[in-house]
C-alpha cells in the first residue's frame, strides 16, 4: 500500500504535468512545469525512503487491527467529508465573487488560506475523535462511543484542533525546510552554521506544537501545548525520538492527496480544454486543491491510528495489545544494526558550541 501510494502520486502528477505542457499554452506550461518538478522530487523521495517503508508497513497493518472492533468509527471522517464539501461549495462562489473587488489577488490568497486551516480542523475534528476511541482502547481497554468521542472533538477538544491546525502545519514545513538546507554542504562556515542553528530553533519549537499532540488531547483533555511537550517527553523516555521522527505516514497522508488532486487535474484539464480552453489552468490549480483537501479530510483515519499505536507504546510499552514491532526496531538501532532516521542531523561541533 504505501510503495503504491508512494508511486501512484509520482505517476499521476508526472502526467497531469505532460498533460497541461501539452496544451501549449503559457499558463498551462507554468502549472505543467510545476507539477513535473514536484513528481521528481516526489520520485527522489520514494527512492530516498525506501529503507524506511518495511517498518512503515508493519506499524499500519498493526495499528488499523482496533478498527474492526469499533463498527462505525468511520462516521466522524463521513460526515468531516460531507462537510467539506458544503463547505467548498460555497468557498468556490466566494472565490468568484471576489473577481468584482479591487485586491482579486490578496483576497484570493486569504481565501485560499482560510479554506487550508478549515479542511484542516475538519480533519483534526475526524482525528480526534478517532485518537480517543483508539487511545482508550489501547490504554483502558474500553469500547468507547464514538458518537460520544465525535461530539467531544467538536466541543471541548475544538479550540485545540484549531489552534493545532494553524501551528502545526506551520512547524513541520519550517522544519523541513531547515532540513533542506542542511543537505546542502559548503565551505561557507557561517552559512552553515546558521543553517544549524535554524535547525534547532525549529527541533526546540517541534517539542511545544506536533501532531503527535492530539492523541493526549482527546485522551486526557490536555491543551495543545501541554499535550506536545508530555507526547515528545515520552518518547524521550522510551528512546523512541528517532523512529517516529522517521515516520513517514504524515508524508504518505499528504501523497495520497496530491495524487487524489493530480488525477482531478486529468479529468478536469481534459474537459476543460474542450469546452473552456482561457479556463484551462484556473479550474486545474482549483481542481488540484480541492482534491488534494478532501483526501487529507479522508486519510484522518490511517493517520489517528498510527499515532495512537506510537503514543500510547510509548505511555505503556507493556501492554498486551502492542507486539514487538516496535522494540525489536529499537535493538536495531541500538546494536547499530539499522537508521531508523537517515535525515539532516545538526553536526556535534555545532551542538557543542549552541549549549
Amino acid at each position: 500500500m504505501i510503495h503504491f501510494i508512494l508511486w501512484s502520486s509520482f505517476a499521476m502528477s508526472f502526467s497531469a504535468g505532460i498533460l497541461l505542457i501539452c496544451f501549449q499554452k503559457p499558463t498551462t506550461d507554468a502549472c505543467g512545469a510545476a507539477l513535473i518538478a514536484f513528481a521528481i522530487g516526489n520520485g527522489l523521495y520514494s527512492c530516498w525512503v525506501t529503507q524506511r517503508t518495511g517498518f512503515a508497513t508493519k506499524v499500519l497493518i498493526k495499528s488499523l487491527e482496533p478498527v474492526s472492533k469499533f463498527h462505525d468509527l468511520n462516521h466522524p471522517t463521513y460526515y468531516m467529508l460531507v462537510a467539506g464539501f458544503l463547505w467548498m461549495s460555497l468557498w468556490i462562489l466566494a472565490v468568484i465573487g471576489s473577481l468584482n473587488f479591487y485586491l482579486t489577488p490578496l483576497v484570493i490568497i486569504g481565501l485560499v488560506l482560510s479554506l487550508a486551516w478549515t479542511t484542516e480542523v475538519m480533519r483534526n475534528v475526524a482525528n480526534l475523535t478517532v485518537s480517543r476511541v483508539i487511545a482508550l482502547y489501547y490504554l483502558r481497554g474500553m469500547q468507547s462511543s464514538t458518537h460520544f468521542c465525535f461530539h467531544r472533538a467538536l466541543t471541548r477538544n475544538l479550540g485545540s484542533a484549531c489552534l493545532g491546525s494553524l501551528f502545526v502545519p506551520t512547524i513541520e514545513a519550517l522544519r523541513i525546510i531547515s532540513r533542506g538546507l542542511n543537505l546542502v554542504e559548503g565551505e561557507d562556515e557561517f552559512m552553515f552554521s546558521c543553517a544549524h542553528c535554524c535547525l534547532n530553533i525549529m527541533n526546540s519549537i517541534f517539542r511545544y506544537g506536533n501532531g503527535w499532540a492530539y492523541v493526549q488531547i482527546a485522551a486526557y483533555g490536555k491543551n495543545f501545548t501541554k499535550s506536545s511537550i508530555d507526547t515528545w517527553a515520552a518518547f524521550e523516555r522510551q528512546g523512541m525520538e528517532e523512529i517516529v521522527d522517521s515516520d513517514i505516514i504524515s508524508a504518505v497522508c499528504f501523497l495520497s492527496g496530491v495524487c487524489s488532486g493530480s488525477v482531478c487535474v486529468i479529468m478536469v484539464a481534459a474537459w476543460t480544454h474542450q469546452v473552456h480552453q482561457g479556463y484551462t489552468a484556473t479550474l486545474s490549480l482549483l481542481a488540484f486543491y480541492v482534491g488534494y483537501l478532501m483526501t487529507r479530510i479522508a486519510m484522518a483515519l490511517p493517520h489517528a491510528c498510527v499515532s495512537c499505536y506510537f503514543v500510547c507504546y510509548a505511555e505503556n510499552p507493556e501492554n498486551r495489545l502492542f507486539d514487538k514491532t516496535i522494540s525489536e526496531r529499537l535493538e536495531l538501532i541500538k546494536s547499530g544494526r539499522d537508521v531508523a532516521a537517515p535525515t539532516p542531523r545538526v553536526p556535534h561541533r555545532f551542538n557543542r558550541s549552541t549549549r
